[in-house]
């Protein structure tokens, strides 16, 4: 990565975090704090930095940039909601696995080496840990599931869904690289 990307990571966030700073100033419902502005900021410039090291590759092309945004998006989405109002339940440490499907995209990730073919592998790895978080936690925790087991449930299929569509774009992405198709990748 050059100096120009590392300022688009440090610049980039800023216009979202405009949005609930002038909420802030219309709106007594608003109420962040400036560790809600360091903890926002954080999120969308690591999502930021981890596309631009995804999808400025020299060899990646179209699909491998659309799998890597929707992977980016899903890994977001699931590290936002988790951390604003949770997932399972508002104390329900089945929350906590969701760092490990995070943990499973990053490290897949890095021992693809990028590369098309192991991330569409990593990518469904981190679909298959997704699906299971809600099952460990309805079997280890399930006193708390506040917005109910079925809304837990899709919601969560929703993040298995980006992240497969994930892996089968980078599966086609590498099926593309290789020059004979998907089925070279099988």
């Amino acid at each position: 990565m050059k100096a120009k990307d590392f300022l688009v990571v440090v610049l980039a966030p800023l216009p979202v975090l405009l949005i609930p700073l002038v909420g802030m100033m219309v709106s007594k419902e608003w109420k962040w704090t400036c560790h809600d502005f360091l903890f926002a900021w954080v999120i969308l410039a690591a999502t930021t930095f981890v596309y631009r090291l995804l999808a400025t590759r020299k060899s990646a092309n179209l699909t491998y940039r659309l799998g890597a945004g929707l992977a980016v998006a899903a890994g977001f989405l699931i590290t936002w909601i988790s951390a604003a109002v949770q997932i399972i339940g508002d104390d329900n440490p089945g929350n906590i696995l969701y760092l490990g499907v995070i943990l499973t995209g990053l490290i897949g990730a890095g021992l693809a080496r990028f590369k098309p073919a192991g991330m569409a592998k990593a990518a469904f790895a981190t679909a298959a840990a997704t699906l299971l978080v809600p099952v460990i936690a309805v079997l280890a925790w399930l006193s708390d599931f506040s917005p109910g087991v079925a809304k837990v449930f899709l919601l969560n299929f929703f993040f298995v869904l980006m992240f497969a569509g994930s892996g089968w774009l980078f599966r086609h992405a590498a099926g593309r690289s290789n020059g004979a198709g998907i089925a070279a990748t099988t």
